[in-house]
């Protein structure tokens, strides 16, 4: 249906179909079809302009905003390779980030641009900094992004071989210092086609979504919309009250991580929300126990689809297909063309059997290119015969859906058995007195290391340690009960809103 090649083809083709239609809404401004092509053109004519070449790297580093995905697309029509920032990071690992791709130029908010014109200075590329917004708000040293689009120059869109960087993503640098992975446009733009494909988008979907646009997931839900010819209504942040008002949109679909249902499920607004209009949503980023997809469901009516992936796959690498019966725990099937496949623990070359635990393999068009100058770090993860290691724990039933255990670094080993946090938080998440829950581990100096769950509780319901840990040992293993129980009033998540287990170590306390 469309011979799209890269992601920057996809606004030029949308706007000769679907001209005058709203693609984009913001809090500030509303774009056609149209008028987004024409921005991005003027993008890419500034960064040519400015003596940017093809294959350079350039930053974007800000929240959710129109100009963001203006610059997005703009970067990939001037032919130079998109490097998508977490806007929570901080100076020391932005300055890594740009030293290490070279980056050329930093496209970032105005509130930000004075710090970052400060960071460019001190980099060998001396890139040069763009700051959303008008001329008067920009701080010395930076350009006004008004200013810079300020063109009625024409462009040519840049035509890529398929098989070369289009994106350098970042991982979050856990273990050790971030690592860029490098996606082709083949991977990009078929990861956004698939996946509106198994989701069933059409032009007439108006999707709302908080994710934020440089993460994968968000590119995804954000870039497999447009491709249709639907409405983006892109939340500069999460809100619990603001997204559940989905009915000024007439939203036809809701996309986010499970933090944000169970944030929504609790809220107070969601019994006078009217969110009719729904027809399905989707979920992703991290395991969601099934209490809070039964319950995001009972007050929609509309399906919540599961789905599973990563940054070194350019966005998704299982889902369902909106039609198909649905199975609940289950992140779904492989998008087409690729393969997934569950390794033995302890030796990757093997299969796990079937119905056990493993290690999540891929492999397919989806796959990286390699990590970003770092050769041993791309060879640990790719093997020689093109699987790629998620570190995710997974098992596969007979019809291929694929159950994401946990992932294999949050594991928690109590006593010498592995217990995994998910487990924790699925049952748990069903108490009714829990609005939200995350479990991780503290150290014992018997066992090593023991469980405990950081919940948040329902507004207005009451719980004890004790009870909960009953609760809980009513559906897991002794040694798969949490021990302990700290009672929070939030989580440390990223800018995803994903929970970072992590961090939970020191948060929080006995209540």
């Amino acid at each position: 249906m469309y011979d799209v090649l890269s992601p920057g083809a996809i606004l030029p083709q949308a706007a000769m179909r679907f001209g005058d239609k709203p693609a984009l809404v913001t809090s500030t401004r509303m774009l056609t079809y149209r008028e987004i092509d024409a921005e991005s053109d003027r993008v890419a004519s500034a960064l040519k302009a400015c003596g940017v070449h093809p294959g350079e790297m350039i930053t974007l580093y800000a929240q959710n905003r129109w100009e963001w995905i203006v610059s997005y697309h703009g970067v990939l029509k001037a032919g130079t390779v998109v490097n998508p920032v977490n806007v929570m990071l901080t100076p020391e690992e932005l300055s890594f980030v740009l030293r290490d791709c070279d980056s050329a130029a930093v496209f970032t908010s105005s509130e930000q641009a004075a710090a970052v014109v400060a960071l460019s200075r001190q980099l060998p590329s001396s890139p040069f900094v763009v700051a959303f917004g008008e001329a008067k708000d920009a701080p010395e040293g930076a350009i006004a992004f008004t200013d810079l689009t300020a063109t009625e120059e024409p462009v040519s869109v840049f035509g890529p071989d398929p098989a070369s960087p289009c994106t350098i993503g970042y991982t979050s640098g856990t273990t050790g210092y971030p690592k860029g992975a490098v996606q082709s446009h083949r991977a990009v733009a078929l990861n956004c086609a698939l996946t509106a494909t198994m989701h069933g988008r059409t032009e007439y979907d108006i999707v709302v979504t908080a994710l934020p646009a440089s993460h994968v997931y968000g590119n995804v839900a954000i870039n497999g919309t447009l491709l249709v010819g639907g409405t983006v209504v892109l939340m500069e942040r999460f809100a619990a009250d603001e997204a559940l008002r989905l009915e000024q949109h007439r939203a036809t679909m809701f996309e986010g991580v499970p933090a944000m249902y169970a944030t929504m499920v609790a809220h107070p607004a969601l019994e006078s929300a009217d969110l009719s209009s729904l027809t399905r949503c989707t979920v992703g980023g991290q395991t969601i126990p099934v209490p809070t997809v039964l319950r995001w469901q009972a007050c929609t009516g509309a399906p919540l689809i599961e789905l599973w992936g990563m940054t070194e796959i350019s966005g998704l690498g299982t889902t369902h297909v909106v039609h198909a019966p649905p199975v609940p725990g289950s992140v779904g099937v492989s998008l087409p063309g690729v393969e997934v496949r569950i390794a033995d623990l302890s030796d990757v070359t093997k299969e796990a059997p079937r119905g056990e635990a493993g290690e999540l393999m891929v492999r397919g068009p989806l796959v990286m290119l390699g990590y970003h100058n770092n050769p041993e770090a791309t060879a640990e993860v790719i093997q020689p015969d093109g699987w790629l290691r998620t570190g995710d724990i997974a098992l596969m039933t007979g019809t291929g859906h694929v159950f994401v255990v946990d992932r294999r670094k949050d594991m928690i080993i109590t006593g010498g058995y592995n217990v995994y946090p998910a487990e924790i938080e699925r049952v748990l998440a069903g108490h009714p007195a829990v609005a939200m829950v995350a479990a991780g581990p503290v150290p014992d100096a018997v066992k090593g290391e023991l469980a405990c769950a950081y919940v948040i509780l329902a507004e207005g319901a009451e719980a004890t340690e004790e009870e909960l840990i009953a609760f809980a040992g009513e559906s897991l293993a002794a040694y798969k009960r949490p021990r302990l129980i700290r009672f929070v009033d939030d989580l440390p998540r990223n800018s995803t809103g994903k929970i970072m287990r992590r961090e939970l170590i020191n948060y929080g306390s006995d209540r």
